[in-house]
């Protein structure tokens, strides 16, 4: 088998339980869908790295939570690279694919002028994770401070800080090649996450972490503990061939790494390229704007232009059929999206 050809569970996410630890977790592979998410913008090296490592995470987090809806991550900072966003969409239906989009936006300039590792060009900013289950629902939202230098600590930081729920990630992911062919990106990882009783860390007396942030440490003891660090010992044996590697099915891996600890899986989650922008939701976020503003936006050729920066569609709208003082109805515009 070539690394180009698709393999089974590319591009799945993988529920699992450890029954002897009470600890449950994901295996996620993807692969053509990172190469899509990647291929919409032309990203520089470093910034394509941490674009693949949030889509990662979204894609574990999304798969934990009974979502109705969408789970987005955002990643903020003063730095070069100024934001990282992507949103997880639930199936549609029983057997459908999760979708999954990223960006990011970077100021080209002081990135070349920056040797700073991929994190680090950030800056000071925050990680953040918003659920909206959708109509009569209300949002929630949750944020953290930027620590532990890579966006997985801070994910780890986030369930800690936030939730008072103990997760482990390991995560691996970079081009592949082979002779013959271009290169693709690969990715993989393996999350972990006890459900304790809370502690007395998570009533506000602060913890280990940077800045006095709460670590998984701080919420697990006695046999919780022991199963918590034990369980993330034996990740700490796992290789980037297994994480990313064509060989090894994710149940294989879970039989490699924890077999000790009863391992059990469910049924994998297929996830997909997907975008939900569409002529209706720009004319709605431009609903707030009056006659005057809408003419300031429309192009010489007489269109009010919009691309998406997920997916890169791109729209031409009518401007009379824009804003708050609109006088064509939004059926008869001749739309066009490219």
């Amino acid at each position: 088998m070539t690394l180009t050809q698709k393999i089974a569970w590319d591009d799945t996410v993988l529920p699992f339980q450890l029954d002897r630890s009470d600890i449950r977790g994901r295996v996620a592979r993807l692969d053509g869908v990172l190469d899509r998410v990647l291929a919409q913008h032309a990203y520089p090296a470093r910034v394509e790295a941490m674009v693949a490592e949030a889509a990662m995470l979204t894609v574990m987090i999304g798969q934990t939570i009974k979502l109705r809806w969408k789970l987005s991550l955002q990643i903020r900072g003063d730095g070069p690279l100024r934001l990282i966003a992507t949103d997880y969409f639930a199936p549609k239906a029983e057997g459908e694919p999760a979708q999954i989009r990223a960006w990011a936006s970077f100021d080209e300039a002081r990135l070349a002028a920056s040797d700073a590792a991929p994190f680090d060009l950030i800056g000071q900013g925050y990680f953040a994770i918003l659920i909206d289950q959708g109509k009569g629902m209300a949002p929630y939202q949750g944020i953290t401070p930027l620590a532990g230098g890579s966006l997985r600590a801070c994910a780890e930081t986030y369930f800690a800080q936030s939730e008072q729920l103990p997760t482990r990630f390991a995560l691996s992911m970079g081009r592949a090649a082979e002779p013959g062919s271009g290169e693709h990106w690969r990715a993989g990882g393996v999350m972990l996450q006890h459900m304790p009783k809370a502690s007395p860390h998570a009533t506000g007396e602060g913890g280990s972490g940077e800045s006095g942030l709460l670590t998984a440490d701080d919420l697990v003891s006695g046999r919780e503990g022991e199963n918590w660090n034990r369980a993330n010992k034996l990740l700490d044996t796992v290789e980037d061939t297994e994480l990313i590697g064509p060989h090894v099915a994710p149940h294989e891996l879970l039989v490699r790494l924890f077999h000790e600890e009863v391992p059990r899986v469910f049924d994998a989650q297929p996830v997909a390229f997907g975008c939900t922008c569409n002529a209706d939701k720009v004319r709605q976020s431009l609903s707030i704007y009056s006659a005057k503003d809408i003419a300031t936006m429309t192009t010489e050729a007489g269109v009010v232009t919009a691309d998406c920066q997920f997916c890169g569609a791109h729209y031409e709208l009518d401007p009379a059929t824009l804003g708050f003082e609109a006088t064509r109805r939004p059926e008869d515009d001749g739309d066009r999206r490219g």
